[in-house]
């Protein structure tokens, strides 16, 4: 099982991410690619310690909202939003390459993240930024959403994600940020990262066991104790035998 984290979120002098200790723990990591997090520096630092340590760069796209970290809704006509994602991974993937790796896959980010869980448009239009960047890049996504659906039409790989620290609607979908329940302390964290790989389910907020049929484990790098959480993920997993 894959554990990704969400890296080099900080911009100049403000940091955001223990971005060194993460990547000593997770396998892959969603590299901001300045709209909203990160800068040329940051992500310069964030390619250099991943390829150091074999974990693999993805490029996490997102609307251009830097005031609001990139997790306020947008509406962005899809051409626009088609040409920032292929901008957002050649900019990574100079950086990648100059550190002697390579971009190897894309997530969105925040509300573009849960935008294309649903919006086909909006998933139609992130998947041709992909396509236009070129390399034929996987996509880490939610399982069943919009966005896996048109990356699989346009022929391009697909990673089903689940999440260590936010909760789960019935649906299988993401309990919006603000809500009761969001974002799951450091111990509900690491039993549903362990039931996600061991069983493939999470417990809804409401109540419901729910299927989750993941590739990819995500724990957020500004969740408060990141490192601590990961770090406790990874040692359950290993000590658990799976079949």
């Amino acid at each position: 099982m894959d554990l990704n984290a969400d890296l080099g979120e900080g911009f100049g002098r403000w940091h955001l991410t223990d971005d060194d200790a993460l990547l000593d723990v997770v396998t892959s990591a969603n590299v901001a690619c300045g709209f909203h997090a990160g800068d040329p520096a940051t992500m310069r630092r964030v390619c250099e310690a991943a390829v150091a340590r074999g974990v693999r760069i993805g490029a996490q796209v997102s609307y251009r909202d830097l005031a609001g970290f990139g997790r306020r809704a947008m509406d962005v006509p899809a051409d626009e939003l088609a040409d920032e994602v292929t901008y957002q991974i050649g900019a990574l993937r100079v950086f990648a390459e100059a550190a002697g790796g390579t971009v190897g896959y894309v997530k969105p980010h925040g509300a573009l993240y849960n935008r294309v869980v649903d919006d086909p448009a909006q998933a139609a239009a992130v998947v041709a930024g992909i396509v236009r960047a070129g390399g034929g890049l996987p996509v880490l996504g939610l399982p069943g959403s919009e966005l896996h659906a048109a990356a699989r039409a346009a022929g391009l790989p697909t990673v089903a994600e689940a999440f260590a620290d936010r909760g789960y609607t019935a649906r299988g979908t993401l309990v919006p940020r603000g809500t009761p329940g969001a974002v799951l302390g450091a111990e509900a964290a690491v039993a549903q990262a362990l039931g996600i790989a061991r069983d493939g389910r999470v417990t809804a907020v409401t109540g419901e066991v729910v299927e989750v049929a993941a590739r990819s484990v995500c724990v957020h790098g500004d969740t408060p104790g990141a490192v601590a959480v990961g770090r406790a993920i990874r040692a359950a997993w290993e000590m658990t035998p799976f079949t």
